[in-house]
């Protein structure tokens, strides 16, 4: 089951597009800024190919090392397209 956002978090989405070249370096980029939840990554039409769930857990217990699997796999998929679209989910809480 999804997490659902807490009253005090709110949360947004920011669209990027990022050369098939740049994907690995940029998400491994995102996924150690603390406010990132989710990413999608989309080809330049709009269709989903790969959603990407992140914890603020996952990021600070190394999250790097379990990410592994996917950025191999984001890496296949960056030599197959030009440029793809990355759809960043992050979320403020308000407590901080």
């Amino acid at each position: 089951m999804a997490k659902q956002p807490r009253e005090s978090e709110k949360s947004w989405t920011d669209e990027i597009v990022v050369a098939g070249s740049e994907l690995v370096e940029r998400i491994k980029s995102l996924a150690q800024e603390g406010n990132v939840r989710r990413l999608i990554i989309r080809k330049p039409s709009g269709e989903a190919l790969l959603e990407i769930p992140l914890t603020a857990g996952v990021v600070a217990g190394g999250g790097l090392i379990l990410l592994a699997p996917v950025l191999a796999a984001l890496g296949a998929l960056a030599a197959l397209l030009a440029e793809v679209k990355v759809e960043i989910v992050r979320v403020d809480d308000d407590n901080d």
